[in-house]
């Protein structure tokens, strides 16, 4: 945990120098820790203007696990709760001592793979949640068309934190915790083509690209596609 937080201290800074030149930084990553880090550092650069930062969270996972109730003790898993609150300890406070996100401002897209531990510990958070099965009901425009209002509403602006692991594993193999029935790859470009859109995102990740999983490449290249795809440079 202590060597996870360095870096995630070394992300914030600078993420935070960028944001502070007119900049939008992007992590590009494998272990979802570093938001941590770098969410600390939008919400920071945020709080200077008055206002609260917006999250939209793009993962299969809820990342909500603190060390007390995660079964694994994979620091991946405990990123937001950081953000959100105050475990575990090591990632939590690099924002300062209020949380660096508030619930009501916060939005998961893409849930779809959570123990029954965390179920009851992101419901019990009051963030809002799209899961898959809502993707299906309603179509990805809908559901990102509602999480862009939540993550723009009384904010300056929002974060990004894109897990490739929310895709389907045949469009997004190389990753280190598959979960089948994801984005197909045109919903996962629309997200980033809505979010381009509305003009308001602060600063971005991509992460959980694993090269060692990877197939010719695929995932690599295909998160790239998407970092272009969420500055308005698409294919077409």
């Amino acid at each position: 945990m202590k060597d996870i937080a360095k870096v995630c201290q070394r992300l914030f800074q600078m993420s935070l120098a960028s944001l502070d030149e007119g900049a939008t930084p992007i992590a590009l990553g494998g272990d979802h820790s570093l938001g941590a880090g770098t969410v600390a550092a939008a919400s920071v650069h945020i709080r200077r203007q008055g206002k609260p930062l917006g999250l939209i969270w793009v993962d299969a996972h809820g990342d909500m696990n603190s060390p007390a109730s995660s079964g694994s003790g994979n620091v991946h898993g405990m990123p937001l709760a950081a953000l959100l609150g105050s475990e575990p300890a090591e990632l939590a406070h690099f924002a300062g001592d209020a949380p660096a996100v508030q619930a009501k401002h916060t939005v998961l897209v893409g849930i779809r793979n959570l123990d029954e531990r965390e179920k009851e510990i992101v419901r019990a958070a009051k963030v809002t949640v799209f899961t898959m099965k809502d993707i299906d009901r309603l179509g990805i425009a809908e559901v990102m068309e509602r999480a862009l209002a939540i993550a723009s509403k009384g904010t300056g602006g929002f974060h990004v934190s894109y897990d490739l692991d929310v895709c389907d594993p045949t469009v997004a193999p190389g990753v280190g915790t598959p979960v089948k029935g994801g984005l197909s790859y045109r919903e996962a470009h629309v997200v980033m083509e809505m979010i381009a859109e509305s003009g308001k995102m602060t600063s971005l990740d991509l992460v959980e690209v694993n090269p060692a999983l990877d197939v010719r490449n695929t995932t690599a290249e295909f998160g790239t596609e998407l970092a272009l795809s969420a500055f308005g440079k698409n294919i077409l």
